[in-house]
């Protein structure tokens, strides 16, 4: 009796282990870690999960729609298109910008996409579509400093801000090393920074900065610009790198050459633009 006791134990026990080992085969997405390509197992799960940081008007933000806390955009209605074109539902991950990566890591997201640059360090770990949209870097400051702002020079040694991980903040430092850098996780962040006076100025995209300048009467767009980064300026879709994704890749390079071709992307941000103005 007592070996079979044992016996019962050992193979509830071995029972256990599996079901460890299964669940955790299964990312948080809810996809099997098979031999399947990504694009099968999205397909299969129904479900297209995307990492965003929805404080990044006019690509990804919130506001109320009926009375709801929604998140809309032109990166929304971008993501849409993916869905769409693959079959599944569209489910957004919200999460700050620093994170949005690290969600592909640990299985919580599909894709990211939340205004995001290629760039050499990033791809070293991540696959990246064909580039989707490309803006000017500018930067935002209140309106009534606007005529003191006219150079970069004139930033020197003037607190100003960029997103924490963004393409701006890299080059805020590369081409202004005078001015007094301070990289925060959030752009509504800096916007509170700059209307406070603790910060003279946020380096940001053309869209982010025409954004709040429509929420906001008491900023402006200054007339300083820095210069390009070429690809890395350029705002793509991140997806794992591997293999399995080389399949997904392809469908979501489709689906950008024909929104760009289309003009559509660009209509996305004027209609994502328009709610601003109206919500003011």
């Amino acid at each position: 009796m007592k070996q079979l006791v044992t016996q019962w134990k050992w193979t509830l026990g071995t029972l256990a282990v599996l079901a460890l080992i299964v669940f955790a085969t299964i990312g948080l997405t809810g996809k099997s870690d098979s031999d399947e390509d990504m694009q099968t197992a999205i397909q299969k799960s129904g479900k297209l999960v995307i990492a965003m940081s929805p404080d990044y008007a006019p690509y990804e933000f919130r506001t109320m729609i009926n009375g709801r806390d929604t998140v809309v955009g032109s990166d929304i209605k971008l993501a849409q298109a993916l869905a769409d074109e693959l079959g599944v539902q569209l489910v957004i991950s919200a999460t700050t910008f620093d994170n949005v990566l690290n969600s592909l890591n640990s299985g919580k997201a599909d894709l990211a996409i939340s205004g995001l640059s290629a760039t050499p360090e990033r791809a070293e770990h991540y696959r990246f579509s064909t580039p989707y949209y490309e803006a000017t870097t500018v930067l935002l400051v209140k309106k009534d400093k606007a005529a003191t702002y006219t150079s970069i020079a004139s930033f020197d040694n003037q607190p100003i801000g960029a997103q924490k991980g963004t393409i701006q903040n890299t080059q805020a430092q590369e081409q202004m090393p005078q001015a007094n850098l301070v990289a925060l996780t959030s752009t509504s962040e800096l916007v509170n920074e700059l209307k406070s006076g603790k910060l003279n100025g946020i380096v940001t995209e053309y869209p982010i900065a025409a954004g709040y300048v429509a929420q906001n009467s008491d900023l402006a767009i200054s007339s300083v610009s820095l210069k390009s980064s070429g690809d890395t300026s350029s705002n793509v879709v991140a997806m794992p790198k591997g293999k399995k994704s080389e399949r997904l890749k392809k469908t979501i390079d489709k689906v950008i050459k024909k929104l760009v071709k289309e003009g559509k992307y660009k209509a996305y941000i004027d209609e994502a633009s328009k709610t601003i103005a109206e919500n003011e």
